[in-house]
């Protein structure tokens, strides 16, 4: 058993320890926000914050996550209202979809820490990959969400 909160809420997931924090959200509290892209901790579709840090979460065990605070997509708001998700949709970033959530985990942690980043700090912070080729489009929305465009 392991205990954590996600998204501001206490879960307790009965799961062996070493399995990834991924299949723990997804499969066992229904979190479906966060995708599996390659099991590698290569592409960053898995991101998610654990204690407000961007972590890989194919590659995060579900026993490194006990008594962490863990959020997802779906933690940033119910709504569509972030200025991260609001953003993505003004500069249409998205195309296939799939490495969005955690695109957007990723620019969350980078606006967090660095509240007007530039493009250096950008490409050096968010280092997931879009086959879709979006870069552009995502350091826009970046700034869009920052307030500098």
């Amino acid at each position: 058993m392991t205990r954590f909160s996600v998204n501001g809420r206490a879960v307790t997931v009965d799961a062996e320890p070493d399995m990834p924090l991924l299949w723990a959200l997804r499969d066992h509290l229904g979190l479906t926000g966060t995708k599996f892209g390659c099991g590698i901790a290569a592409c960053g579709a898995c991101t998610v914050h654990v204690d407000g840090q961007p972590v890989r979460s194919c590659s995060f065990s579900l026993g490194e996550a006990e008594d962490k605070h863990v959020t997802t997509i779906e933690g940033l708001s119910d709504n569509r209202s972030h200025p991260l998700q609001q953003a993505w949709i003004a500069e249409q970033v998205p195309q296939c979809g799939y490495c969005q959530s955690g695109m957007i985990m990723a620019a969350a942690a980078l606006i967090n820490d660095k509240p007007h980043p530039t493009d250096e700090d950008i490409d050096a912070a968010i280092t997931n990959l879009c086959r879709c080729g979006t870069y552009a489009r995502i350091r826009a929305a970046v700034h869009h969400a920052a307030g500098d465009a």
